[in-house]
């Protein structure tokens, strides 16, 4: 994973780049992570690897190996993430259902989580399809009930502001 640099970041947005660093390399199965605010923009995210995959470009990979993110970015899952987020929201309300606390895709070659984290913010995971998505739902859960209290306005514009430097 490559994260982006916390150079001049306040300690709560290194905080919240250190639990989803976190999240990334102690969870099995994880691909990528996206933090994506109410409005899409992208705050935090990690970058699969590039060599990952098996090279067919059938989203396979050999035995122990990491599979790219959707199209090789954590854009793409950020995108990915506001989408299924606004259309299960949609779905919710137009069903009576409450807040959407989480949604799971299962695919043949891979799994996407979304998360609600707070006032309208997202949690995006990209898990490989051997994944146990019982222990991914529940580190989620756990980086959801770290981060979503610090992920104050300052925080998400300080972010936002972070990743467009680095694009």
């Amino acid at each position: 994973m490559t994260a982006p640099s916390t150079y001049g970041l306040s300690t709560q947005a290194r905080n919240l780049q250190w639990l989803l660093t976190d999240l990334v390399e102690e969870v099995p199965g994880i691909v990528s992570v996206a933090v994506v605010s109410s409005d899409g923009l992208l705050l935090l995210s990690s970058e699969p690897s590039p060599t990952a995959g098996d090279g067919d470009g059938d989203g396979g990979a050999e035995p122990g190996a990491r599979l790219r993110g959707p199209r090789g970015a954590t854009a793409d899952l950020a995108t990915i993430v506001s989408g299924i987020g606004s259309l299960t929201t949609g779905a919710a309300q137009l069903m009576d259902g409450g807040g959407v606390k989480q949604t799971m895709v299962a695919m043949e070659h891979g799994s996407v989580f979304v998360t609600a984290i707070s006032d309208g913010s997202l949690l995006g995971v990209h898990a490989t399809p051997d994944c146990d998505m019982s222990v991914v739902a529940y580190h989620m859960a756990l980086f959801v009930g770290r981060a979503g209290h610090v992920l104050t306005p300052e925080v998400r514009s300080e972010l936002r502001q972070s990743m467009e430097n680095t694009s």
